[in-house]
């Protein structure tokens, strides 16, 4: 606990109710949080009240604040824009923080007397030179993209040096290159056809195709038919590649397409930038994830502020909370309406998940894990209400055979993975009949008591995300008012299947969620349900194998329950038990020779 809180609260009793900035500031007095309010004294002191219910992340930052500097504003708005500008000023640890130290990449075109179009990481060689791009995928990408398009020669020979100095290569073969090595391709040719790559490079596909095909048109009237056939050819690789992938796109203009993936630990951020139909540029950026700021809030008000190239839609997977005032500060700043849009449906929802993808991917990358990983851990927190994706999964089945063998299994997911030596066995005890719900309540007991208690190996000391049972609405009531009655805060949802024992939905405490439209947090939760179910009944299997021996043992005169656990305690196996002699087995029960014989005769029998 932060011994400076009575300070902190009587100082905030005092603040002012105006709009305003508030600025957090540790011992050393470096400022570590930086946050705008409409009412200062309500959301100062939302920090310091007694059993406030904080985030993790949010009672980090609150254990490290010494004290905190405000300055009041005339408005929310004027408060935003004075958060942005402080927040790029200041780097604080526990703002969402957007960086400008990336690398450039750029598309070169040579000055050479037939020039080259090349994707280049600076600008120190002679030639002309685009507006930089942050990621070097797409700038190469276009590059490519453009040399197809215009069959420009990618070679190493040199023009005019090289002319009919050697065959045509495969590429101009193939209708990759138009073949300047044949020397029928003159400079004022070659230099026309660079001016339309340029131009298709500036201004995209759509106005590049417009003009091609009033030139196609042009030269058929002109009888210029070899022209008009280049042309043509041209045309038709461009609408055929803008078919088959997203670079080039004539249904969005000028677009940002803004995907998120996030884990306990890092935020990626992803940018599709679509200027002119086509992907501009793209731009991926990655966030310690340590603060408790709506993160889309945050990225997008550092991201446009003073920014003056904002495009006239943005599209998001849902709007920020501080929707009204990243509005305003978009269309102040461009002079114009700016539309937030939250895909839903077609080609936007196809551009959307291909930036999610890309953070996802990024994601995955820096935590040796996959992206479909990635995105089912995002799709389950999403549609089960979670602020994070979980992190840490417990998942629980009950097992039995009528009122024998009752057992449970706990099998256990980190970073959608499963971590199998985390996985454990319980035995109930409590409970002689069949009972799941009283079964599943003993488990859970036994197993939160070690995070109470703090013992137990490393597993059981671990406080899970999210907890999954298999089973219904009945089950979650029963556990969820376990876990309040514990004080601990653990989200709870039931796995419930059909009558195939497939899963079909997940379970709260007043009604059932349907999963089956987001496939990959599907696919992700039958294979936990598929997973404890088989954990559990292999333990029920082999208690009840085990209970079949004793009660074999029993019928020799002289051997209880007692030592027949006692046989089963020391050699553990029927193939141990099997190998040990009559005088190992009267050594081990306490008999004589004679029934130490007739038992060893029963277990051979087994």
């Amino acid at each position: 606990m932060n011994p400076r809180l009575p300070y902190l609260r009587e100082k905030t009793s005092r603040l002012t109710e105006s709009s305003g900035v508030y600025i957090m500031k540790d011992k050393e007095n470096h400022i570590i949080y930086i946050g705008k309010a409409k009412n200062l004294r309500r959301r100062v002191s939302s920090y310091f009240r007694e059993n406030a219910g904080h985030t993790p992340k949010v009672s980090a930052m609150v254990s490290n604040v010494n004290d905190y500097d405000f300055i009041v504003t005339d408005s929310e708005y004027e408060a935003l824009l004075l958060e942005c500008s402080l927040i790029k000023q200041h780097q604080p640890k526990y703002n969402i923080l957007l960086k400008d130290d990336k690398g450039y990449h750029y598309i070169r075109i040579s000055d050479d007397e037939y020039p080259r179009i090349t994707a280049e990481k600076n600008t120190l060689q002679s030639g002309k030179y685009s507006n930089p791009y942050t990621s070097g995928f797409v700038a190469k990408e276009t590059v490519d993209e453009v040399n197809r398009v215009f069959r420009l020669p990618t070679c190493s020979k040199k023009f005019p040096q090289d002319f009919r100095k050697s065959r045509p290569c495969l590429n101009y073969h193939i209708k990759n290159c138009m073949g300047v090595c044949t020397g029928k391709i003159s400079r004022e040719e070659y230099a026309r056809i660079i001016r339309q790559a340029e131009n298709f490079i500036k201004n995209g596909s759509a106005e590049a195709l417009e003009r091609m095909e009033k030139e196609m048109i042009q030269a058929s009237e002109n009888l210029e038919f070899e022209k008009a056939l280049i042309l043509r050819d041209r045309i038709t690789y461009i609408k055929k590649s803008s078919e088959k992938q997203k670079i080039i796109n004539n249904t969005i203009e000028n677009a940002d397409i803004i995907g998120i993936a996030e884990s306990h630990n890092e935020i990626y951020i992803t940018v599709l930038i679509y200027r002119n139909n086509r992907l501009f540029d793209k731009t991926v950026m990655e966030f310690s994830n340590n603060s408790d700021e709506d993160i889309l809030s945050s990225f997008m008000m550092q991201y446009y502020y003073k920014k003056t190239d904002i495009p006239e839609m943005i599209i998001v997977e849902n709007m920020p909370e501080d929707y009204e005032l990243i509005q305003k500060m978009l269309d102040t700043q461009s002079g114009r309406k700016i539309t937030i849009n939250t895909a839903k449906r077609g080609n936007q929802t196809e551009l959307l998940r291909l930036a999610k993808n890309n953070s996802a991917e990024y994601l995955a990358l820096k935590n040796n894990r996959t992206g479909k990983e990635v995105i089912a851990l995002e799709q389950l927190a999403q549609v089960l209400g979670l602020d994070k994706p979980p992190e840490y999964i417990e998942a629980y089945d009950i097992s039995n055979l009528a009122d024998e063998s009752i057992v449970a299994g706990m099998v256990v997911f980190e970073n959608g993975r499963p971590l199998k030596k985390a996985y454990k066995r319980f035995t109930i005890k409590q409970i002689q009949t069949q009972n799941d719900y009283e079964s599943m309540y003993e488990v859970l007991e036994r197993r939160l008591m070690h995070i109470i208690n703090q013992d137990g190996d490393e597993y059981f000391r671990r406080t899970p995300d999210l907890i999954l049972l298999d089973g219904g609405k009945g089950h979650v009531n029963t556990i969820t008012e376990l876990i309040q009655d514990l004080n601990l805060n653990i989200a709870v949802f039931g796995m419930v299947k059909n009558n195939k024992h497939r899963t079909r939905a997940i379970a709260s405490g007043g009604r059932e969620i349907q999963i089956n439209n987001l496939q990959s947090a599907f696919n992700f939760v039958t294979r936990i349900q598929d997973e404890v179910h088989r954990y559990s009944v292999n333990y029920m299997h082999s208690k009840h194998k085990k209970k079949t021996y004793l009660s074999e043992l029993t019928t020799v005169k002289g051997i209880g329950e007692k030592k027949s656990e006692k046989l089963m305690i020391k050699y553990k196996t029927k193939d141990n038990l099997k190998n040990a002699s009559p005088e190992e087995l009267a050594g081990t029960v306490g008999v004589n020779l004679d029934t130490a014989r007739e038992l060893w005769e029963v277990i051979q029998n087994l």
